[in-house]
């Protein structure tokens, strides 16, 4: 009988890509996205590919959409084997520049809604004695980065969520496993910059300076290291398929850089300088 995987988030991007890639490895994927209007790529993808999706209707920011489709999902397959936590959103801003409303935005869609269905599938799992969650984390839940402070505090979040259960879960057979890109080429940057372009910027803003140069960084590090949706999509299929699945798969030699940063220097200090150089203060 074929595996199960639920993937969240697959309008586009990594969800789309990683829910094609699952097919293509021999699962029945459900992939999920809160509007079915935006389906289109993800079918003409799937067709293209000759692969197989129920597509279903998905917003990981109501515990009662979350519930009632797991329900319905065991109910047809009886089991769900990979819990794929992809769906996400984004904020351009420091703190200040921040309105609450985004801040409440961030933690409900980011780390919210990882923990609602992560708390859906997590007891049939554990009852089972089997199964995988994969979350798409990212290097800003490692590293706090200038102007993504609601996004980052967010992902920081799933990961001290993941890194305290998975002792427990492992205890019961179930492999919890973090995804952690860095740059990556999808329409999710462009649409953070429309969502943080909607606020209104003073006149005299003290951050623009800072925001130039950051956007400058942020633009040379796509050109030179960004990976596509395929390319984290492949390293989603090795985390549900392995036989013995690592806890963190950084998906690029770049995050893997930046990451050590932090694990070899427990002052803080050499991170503070790698944020400071990509907000425009490193040279002051």
């Amino acid at each position: 009988m074929p595996k199960i995987a639920l993937v969240t988030g697959t309008s586009s991007g990594i969800g789309l890509s990683s829910a094609v890639a699952l097919a293509r490895a021999g699962f029945t994927v459900i992939a999920t996205l809160r509007d079915v209007k935006r389906a289109g790529p993800l079918r003409e993808r799937a067709a293209r590919e000759g692969v197989s999706l129920d597509i279903r209707v998905l917003d990981v920011s109501v515990t009662t959409s979350v519930d009632v489709l797991v329900s319905e999902i065991f109910t047809r397959y009886g089991k769900i084997d990979v819990l794929v936590n992809n769906a996400g959103a984004g904020f351009l801003g420091t703190m200040e520049q921040t309105p609450l409303s985004e801040f409440e935005r961030m933690m409900d869609v980011n780390f919210f809604g990882v923990v609602r269905t992560t708390k859906a599938v997590f007891p049939p799992m554990r009852a089972a004695r089997s199964g995988r969650i994969i979350t798409v984390s990212s290097i800003g839940g490692l590293l706090g980065q200038p102007f993504n402070d609601a996004y980052c505090a967010a992902k920081f979040a799933v990961e001290g969520l993941m890194e305290s259960l998975v002792p427990m879960a492992r205890a019961f057979g179930v492999h919890l496993s973090l995804i952690e890109p860095g740059p990556v080429n999808t329409e999710f940057v462009a649409n953070v910059l429309e969502t943080s372009g909607r606020q209104t910027t003073p006149p005299n803003d003290p951050y623009a300076p800072m925001l130039r140069a950051y956007m400058g960084a942020v633009e040379a590090r796509y050109a030179a290291d960004a990976q596509s949706s395929d390319d984290i999509a492949r390293v989603i299929v090795e985390a549900a398929t392995a036989d013995a699945p690592h806890f963190r798969y950084p998906t690029s030699d770049m995050v893997k850089t930046v990451a050590s940063y932090k694990y070899t220097d427990p002052t803080g200090n050499v991170v503070f300088k790698w944020s400071a150089a990509v907000s425009g203060e490193g040279s002051k």
